[in-house]
């Protein structure tokens, strides 16, 4: 009886540290799956990887989640990448732009996603699309998209007149391992 207490108890702690290995160490994963499916030694991770998720892609996806903490964004009509993301754990609709030296959002959002700001705060002149205003220098606790979680992330909080969408800016962009377009998508790695 002891002997399948002991095997039951090493049973669930390996079941309940498998997410954090994962989370860890997603090509070990990939390895390990493409070794079981049979295809033999897998060729550098991050070359399969693409192949598996290209053909795997929902159609109708805007954004996606993929293996690790890794996210593909599909270019709209526009050209423009656009994704809901997470600010401080409320859902905002954002784009993607790397011509942004910080993430940008308005009073509105900043208020939705618990950020306050006071009249006092706006202190810094900044020069947007739409000319020059001013602009309130924050520190957003969490952004996220997907299974990317960036903490502590710099940013601009302009008045609702001045911006009208949240721009997720280099300040996010430079916190993640790598990101880069291709075929039309924009890959973020963590």
């Amino acid at each position: 009886m002891l002997r399948k207490l002991v095997i039951l108890v090493v049973c669930a702690v390996l079941a309940a540290s498998v997410p954090f290995l994962y989370e860890r160490n997603p090509e070990l994963f990939e390895g390990l799956i493409l070794s079981a499916l049979g295809r033999g030694d897998p060729e550098p991770p991050h070359t399969i990887a693409m192949a598996e998720i290209r053909q795997a892609r929902p159609l109708d996806s805007g954004s996606e989640m993929l293996l690790g903490r890794k996210v593909r964004i599909a270019s709209d009509a526009t050209g423009h990448f656009n994704a809901e993301f997470k600010i401080n754990g409320r859902h905002v609709n954002g784009m993607v732009d790397t011509g942004a030296t910080l993430v940008a959002l308005n009073v509105s959002t900043a208020t939705r996603a618990g950020i306050k700001v006071t009249p006092a705060d706006f202190k810094y002149l900044v020069m947007t699309a739409n000319g020059e205003t001013r602009a309130a220098g924050v520190l957003i606790k969490e952004l996220q998209i997907g299974r990317i979680i960036v903490e502590n992330v710099e940013a601009l909080v302009l008045d609702d007149k001045s911006l009208r969408d949240t721009l997720i800016g280099v300040s996010f962009l430079k916190r993640l391992a790598r990101y880069h377009v291709e075929n039309g998508e924009l890959l973020l790695v963590q």
